[in-house]
């Protein structure tokens, strides 16, 4: 389902990405959730909700990455501006 506010986003989002990325997080996956309705639209066997989260954290990969520390499982630091 859509989500209205960043504070309806699951908490494995919220806990890690900065405001400005959940704006895009939230806005990418209400866009794919509109686009995605119909499955032929999917890939596979993929559901609408799955591929609206997935398209959502592919647009903010393209502004946000994830600390280097935290990509070896060391730290659940938030998620930083691309430079």
């Amino acid at each position: 389902m859509p989500y209205a506010r960043n504070e309806d986003l699951p908490d494995n989002v919220t806990r890690v990405l900065p405001a400005h990325a959940q704006d895009i997080y939230r806005a990418a996956f209400n866009e794919a959730w509109d686009r995605y309705a119909r499955p032929q639209d999917r890939e596979g066997d993929a559901s609408r909700e799955e591929t609206a989260h997935k398209v959502a954290w592919s647009a903010v990969k393209q502004k946000y990455e994830k600390p280097a520390d935290q990509k070896t499982g060391t730290d659940a630091g938030q998620w930083i501006p691309k430079t």
